[in-house]
């Protein structure tokens, strides 16, 4: 079975051509323009947020402790160490860039043939963050995330995986500069006190407005860059 997928993930498969690129990501912007659509992405890039914040504590030293994602979209991630410095700053500013960087990264990936090995990278990615979560509804979150498209990975064919991982990128590189929107609106609102850009306001003394001004153009900057990937390929 191991060498069964890891045969299909380092196979390549045809690039598609630039009207089903283009048709895909108009599928992809109705479902996150959507209500309804816009919350099922919201979950995988929550997960993907949290697996930012997790990624970078480890990198830069800190010791993680555990991952927790809610029914509202949102996620915590804890880690320990320096409570000030580089090191919780990186893991701060992680987040909200995490599914956009994951997006442009993927978007690579899908112009070089390895839309299946995608695939595959997230379930091995999920079954990682298995260990992490500390709370039902997460573990939930992500088996049925690394588990649904690990029963499509090996049950599908190819060519229609391809489409999947299309979509995918697709609604993580749009939905990425969304949930910046989101934040925004909430901080107006005052309900995100406890936001990273609140929190990195705090540590660094730098306005938490212009750290969602950071989010926004990071997040748009590798949307764009991950949209003219995808769209140039074929």
């Amino acid at each position: 079975m191991f060498r069964e997928i890891w045969g299909a993930a380092t196979s390549t498969q045809p690039v598609p051509d630039t009207a089903l690129v283009v048709a895909l990501g108009v599928v992809a912007l109705v479902v996150v323009g959507s209500p309804v659509g816009y919350r099922l992405v919201r979950h995988l890039v929550t997960v993907v947020h949290e697996a930012g914040h997790a990624l970078v504590a480890v990198l830069s030293g800190r010791r993680l402790t555990g991952i927790r994602l809610h029914a509202d979209t949102s996620g915590v991630t804890v880690s320990r160490g320096r409570p000030r410095g580089p090191g919780m700053v990186a893991t701060l500013l992680a987040g909200y860039p995490a599914p956009a960087v994951f997006a442009l990264g993927s978007a690579w990936l899908l112009t070089r043939g390895y839309a299946v090995g995608l695939l595959w990278l997230i379930v091995a990615s999920c079954a990682l963050m298995l260990v992490l979560i500390r709370n039902l509804y997460g573990l939930w979150v992500v088996l049925v995330l690394g588990g649904g498209v690990g029963a499509l990975s090996w049950l599908l064919p190819p060519g229609v995986l391809g489409w999947i991982g299309y979509l995918i990128v697709w609604g993580l590189l749009l939905a990425a500069p969304r949930s910046v929107v989101e934040l925004a609106r909430q901080r107006r609102g005052g309900r995100a006190r406890t936001s990273d850009a609140d929190q990195l306001a705090e540590l660094t003394g730098v306005p938490g407005v212009l750290w969602v001004g950071l989010f926004a153009v990071l997040t748009t900057g590798a949307a764009a860059a991950g949209a003219w990937l995808l769209l140039t390929a074929g």
